[in-house]
């Protein structure tokens, strides 16, 4: 099965929220020149980083976020990986990825499992305890946030599990540009999987952010990059590659789990 991807790597507003929905519909508009199946949005792209004002900026149980794009998926009959908002539940806030297919439908929700300390999101979010697995057009895919993907274990929990494809969406720094490719190249490979990795751009008070949003095959191979602006990044992906590679080099067949226990 093939399906095209569009990855929206948006300059994020810090702290305003009305901004930025106007600026998603408007990349959202605009990527249907491409006839995407599937819309990636990137991490916190409501809010971004303002994390000191989150108990004034947060989505009440992401509503708000989830009716934007549920009115989007229906207006375009396209798929979202909606990327992640800040989405305050009774127990506090937390960064909650979301799911909606074609038909408005929210399909599943990932809270952030890996909080990061060095931008002290343990102070401001409380983890998330969902996994990543969500069914999209009948294909099994998993969803990560940023951090997320410096644990390889954590994203093999979803491909042994049958994910094809993993979605991630990010903020991630210009400083690390080098480790958030090498990175997702070996999450690809090691996975024997699709990366979909949405990236926002440009930068807020306190960090340079560095786009390069990524699409990579399950060989580890580059299908398409971003630069560090924003823009759309569109690619069409082929199902049928992963399980292709995965008859080819039977990783998961050959897994001895019960050695890999400290």
């Amino acid at each position: 099965m093939k399906l095209k991807i569009s990855c929206l790597q948006m300059d994020i507003a810090f702290g305003d929220p009305n901004n930025n929905y106007q600026s998603a519909e408007r990349l959202i508009e605009k990527a249907q020149s491409d006839k995407p199946d599937i819309i990636v949005l990137p991490e916190l792209w409501t809010t971004g980083y303002d994390l000191t004002r989150l108990d004034e900026i947060a989505d009440d149980h992401a509503l708000q976020t989830i009716n934007f794009l549920q009115e989007a998926a229906k207006t375009y009959q396209v798929n979202f990986v909606g990327g992640s908002v800040a989405n305050r539940e009774e127990s506090g806030i937390k960064n909650t990825l979301l799911i909606i297919n074609k038909d408005g439908k929210l399909v599943h929700q990932y809270s952030k499992l890996h909080l990061f300390k060095l931008m002290d999101e343990h102070v401001y979010l409380e983890a998330g305890n969902e996994k990543g697995i969500f069914q999209l057009e009948d294909n099994k895919f998993a969803g990560a946030i940023c951090y997320d993907i410096r644990f390889p274990e954590w994203i093999r929990v979803h491909s042994a599990a049958g994910a094809e494809a993993l979605f991630v969406v990010a903020e991630w720094p210009l400083q690390r540009l080098s480790h958030w490719r090498a990175l997702l190249i070996a999450r690809a490979i090691e996975n024997q999987c699709y990366v979909i990795a949405c990236n926002r751009s440009g930068q807020d008070p306190n960090n340079q952010f560095a786009g390069h949003s990524l699409i990579i095959d399950p060989w580890g191979e580059v299908v398409s990059e971003a630069g560090t602006s924003e823009q759309i990044l569109s690619a069409e992906i082929d199902i049928n590659l992963v399980k292709e590679v995965r008859r080819q080099i039977p990783i998961f067949a050959d897994r001895k789990p019960e050695y890999y226990k400290y």
